[in-house]
């Protein structure tokens, strides 16, 4: 009776754990796309355009402005066309 059972449970055991395990990898595949990438963010110098000192940043508002440093130093800004820095980035 017991052989009788493991034998007719075990193929839907099998398609069970293979349908799970298609649903696990498809919902890991989503969340791994909405990681949005690094900001670049630029110095400022004194006439306000931006200078060729990239800085990793975010576009994502926080409480904490990027900067060169991790908590001090120069702001980094997002560059325009017009390769002006205006607008202040968040810190990742």
């Amino acid at each position: 009776m017991k052989k009788l059972f493991i034998r007719n449970m075990a193929p839907i055991a099998v398609a069970v754990l293979g349908i799970s395990g298609a649903f696990v990898t498809t919902s890991m595949q989503n969340a791994a796309k909405s990681v949005a990438p690094p900001k670049i963010g630029y110095l400022a110098n004194a006439q306000g355009k931006c200078t060729d000192t990239p800085v990793n940043c975010s576009d994502t508002p926080s409480t904490f402005i990027c900067r060169l440093g991790v908590s001090s130093g120069p702001v980094a800004y997002n560059k325009d066309a017009q390769n002006n820095c205006v607008q202040p980035l968040y810190r990742p």
